[in-house]
């Protein structure tokens, strides 16, 4: 089975270039040469060039130590970074789709992709809410997951990228259910033979028995009493605003967050610049940074590559650990 790893490199007017270059040129070369780049070779070299990095940019098959690169070819992508295109929104989807071919075709292990951005992509035509949408369309998925991953917190998220009106309506006790045995599946597979989660209430205080709202007890207890009545060691409905710091204390190893915020604002306190997206549920492994295109410093070299670093190590572990 492949170990290989393949980086998307996102928007070609964002810093994806840039951090991408960077954490290639921090590895040893037997590691470059299990990764290969999917994007536009001339941006590749314009960020290399930027960031002082002297590696050649090299097709997938060369032999020697370089940068591997797939290119892509997209029409009118613009000369310079920071730059809101269509054409950048293409690129970055085909980028994306040329990766899963790949990776569903076992050619290589593990996607990890750099940042797009979603106006770009839409302006392109491609009508989704980021990565995880596209992924799942584009592998055939009914649904997915967004994990964000890090070495003190590890948080899933019932719901992203909708409005926090819709996603009160989405958190259904099927769906919470479903959230807790894709987290506790993905944290066995990693190597936790039991996973400690815990469940985020959805209202203050869980609802203080009804007084603030009854979405906990109608639709998350419920939830949870039958992830335990499957043998899963998980906790809930617990307030929102003491659940993190407990597991940040190392109470569990995963927490279930009802919607976007609830999830995302603890992660980039403790763990901004090393938290890993990954995507659960699909019949491929992706994990991605957890930062944006960042065009106002993109071409720059300030751009920080700790991040896709912390996302290139991910993928190497899912990349060795079976899929169940």
């Amino acid at each position: 089975m492949s170990e290989k790893i393949v980086i998307t490199m996102g928007d070609p007017s964002g810093v994806g270039a840039e951090v991408t270059v960077k954490a290639l040129a921090g590895r040893d070369a037997a590691l470059r040469e299990q990764t290969i780049v999917i994007g536009d070779r001339d941006t590749l070299q314009r960020a290399a060039t930027i960031c002082g990095i002297p590696l050649p940019i090299i097709a997938p098959d060369a032999e020697g130590d370089g940068i591997r690169v797939d290119h892509v070819q997209v029409d009118d992508l613009p000369s310079k970074f920071g730059v809101l295109s269509p054409a950048c929104g293409e690129a970055s989807y085909r980028y994306i789709a040329h990766a899963v071919e790949l990776t569903m075709g076992g050619e290589t292990a593990c996607i990890v992709t750099a940042p797009i951005n979603k106006e770009a992509l839409n302006a392109a035509g491609h009508h989704f809410d980021g990565h995880t949408g596209m992924l799942a369309h584009l592998t055939g998925s009914k649904s997915s997951w967004m994990l964000l991953a890090s070495e003190r917190l590890n948080v899933v998220h019932v719901s992203t990228h909708v409005s926090l009106r819709d996603a009160i309506g989405r958190a259904t006790t099927e769906r919470v259910l479903e959230t807790i045995r894709m987290g506790h599946k993905h944290l066995r597979r990693m190597g936790l033979e039991e996973p400690r989660i815990a469940v985020a209430g959805i209202n203050p205080h869980c609802g203080e028995n009804g007084l603030f709202g009854n979405e906990d007890d109608v639709a998350i207890t419920p939830a949870v009493a039958a992830a335990q009545a499957e043998g899963i060691n998980v906790q809930g409905p617990i307030s929102a605003d003491t659940v993190y710091h407990r597991a940040y204390q190392g109470g569990f190893d995963l927490v279930i967050a009802q919607y976007h915020d609830q999830g995302h604002i603890p992660i980039k306190l403790v763990a901004f610049d090393t938290a890993v997206n990954v995507s659960l549920g699909l019949p491929i492994d992706r994990c991605s940074v957890d930062h944006g295109t960042a065009f106002d410093i993109a071409g720059q070299n300030k751009a920080n590559h700790d991040n896709m670093l912390c996302a290139l190590d991910y993928a190497a572990k899912m990349a060795k650990a079976k899929r169940g």
